[in-house]
């Protein structure tokens, strides 16, 4: 049977885990490389903040091929997406014809991604779309992914809310309204441990730091917790 090749657009967090853990397991799909943008001004995962160095042992623990697109500081939609339209260029003359994400119920978000890559004649998949958030994340924690937040909206969380653990008194403290997965962008998170991986990654907790930025007229303020690599001092 000819197993679809796919790439994944791999966040480094909780939803990109699962969803990879449900496209190992289908054998419909052969998931054969990992894509993750990258703030190359400060050799961190764009969005959550998370050092390159342990984005690279994450993946690396994983075992499937990886790379990134790199991005300027603050890029331009239109710099981000003609980075991306190189790149899947790129992968789709090696052979790959579909592109996973881990998103869940965003349904613009999902259209503007196949509209994307609709004419490049990549088709995406969403292993996770409509699945129940709170059921998702009793699956995440029984199937022992091992997951940290390092990052949250201020708006909602204290500084303290960040550098925690994702386990069952986690779930039974979210505030009223909160999505369980974050899926509208309340906290971000990062995977250590799963099933799949070769290993645990190591780290400490270093610094909190409060962040604000303002996207499309709105000013936006985020707790971002900085994890250390254990093998480094930096």
């Amino acid at each position: 049977m000819h197993r679809i090749k796919t790439y994944f657009n791999w966040s480094s967090g909780k939803d990109s885990a699962l969803a990879l853990h449900y496209l190992l397991q289908d054998n419909t799909y052969s998931v054969e490389y990992l894509l993750t943008s990258v703030n190359a001004s400060y050799n961190r995962v764009s969005m959550h903040g998370l050092r390159r160095a342990l984005w690279q042992a994450q993946v690396e623990a994983i075992g499937i091929p990886y790379g990134t697109i790199e991005l300027p500081e603050q890029p331009t939609n239109a710099e981000y997406e003609a980075e991306m339209r190189k790149k899947i260029l790129e992968l789709k003359s090696n052979g790959f014809e579909c592109a996973a994400f881990g998103d869940i119920f965003l349904q613009d978000l999902r259209q503007y991604r196949e509209q994307k890559l609709e004419p490049l004649g990549i088709k995406a998949i969403f292993p996770l779309w409509k699945k129940d958030t709170k059921l998702l994340l009793e699956e995440l924690i029984e199937l022992g992914f091992k997951v940290v937040i390092i990052c949250a909206n201020a708006e909602i969380f204290e500084k303290s809310f960040v550098g925690r653990i994702i386990d069952e008194q986690f779930l039974n403290s979210l505030p009223e309204g909160i999505d369980p997965c974050g899926e509208n962008g309340e906290f971000h998170t990062f995977c250590f441990d799963a099933p799949y991986f070769k290993h645990p990654i190591e780290f400490s907790v270093g610094e909190t730091v409060l962040r604000e930025y303002s996207y499309q007229g709105t000013k936006n303020r985020f707790w971002f917790c900085d994890l250390i690599p254990k093998q480094t001092d930096a």
